[in-house]
Parts: structure tokens; sequence; C-alpha cells
């Protein structure tokens, strides 16, 4: 039986769920990426909140640039709300590319994870 690209990323999601989680003092830094934008958010997983969320959904075009930006700008939303570690979750995406980008762009803004 073959699964297609789509299938598989979940698949991959549900492994990395069972392992990870967000709570208020660290929460959980999520990507989603489509073909037109990126986003992150923030979660805390104990209450069920997006505490913080950044997006490229303004931006025409989506490259790697617009992507660190993203990740820039989520990581600089957090540092107001205090916030320095986070935990990663790719949500089943390789880490390659615009998800790589975002990460980098967290990293260099100041968050740790």
């Amino acid at each position: 039986m073959s699964m297609d690209k789509n299938k598989m990323r979940l698949k991959r999601k549900m492994r990395i769920r069972k392992k990870i989680n967000g709570t208020p003092e660290r929460p959980r830094l999520v990507v989603f990426r489509s073909n037109k934008s990126i986003y992150a958010q923030l979660v805390d997983d104990l209450a069920g909140k997006t505490i913080a969320a950044a997006s490229s959904i303004k931006v025409t075009t989506l490259t790697k640039d617009v992507a660190t930006e993203v990740g820039r700008d989520v990581a600089r939303k957090a540092k107001e709300l205090g916030i320095e570690h986070v935990v990663f979750d790719r949500n089943g995406y390789l880490y390659h590319g615009r998800v790589k980008a975002l990460a980098d762009g967290a990293r260099e803004a100041g968050l740790v994870f």
C-alpha cells in the first residue's frame, strides 16, 4: 500500500507529538507550511491556548528569507512575553528549506530550543 506525502507527514507528526509537549514556561513552537505561506505559533498545551503567532500571509512570494523573518517575528513576540525557551514542533515536515529557515530565524532572535 502506497502512501501519499500528506499521509506520511501526518504519520511523522503523530510520532513526534507523542514525545513533545508545551507548557506555559516552555511552550511548543509549531510550524505549518503551505504552498503560499508559512505560519508559526507558540502553544501552551496544558491550557490549550495559543500564546503568540506569526505568519507570512501578507507576502506574495514565499522564500527562505520570508520564513526567516517569520521566525524572528515569533521570537520577538515571545521575548515580549518573557519566553526564552521553547520546544520545536516541525509538525511532521522535514527539517529542511523553509522550516529550517524559520527555526534559524527564531534562534537568531534569541529563542532557545
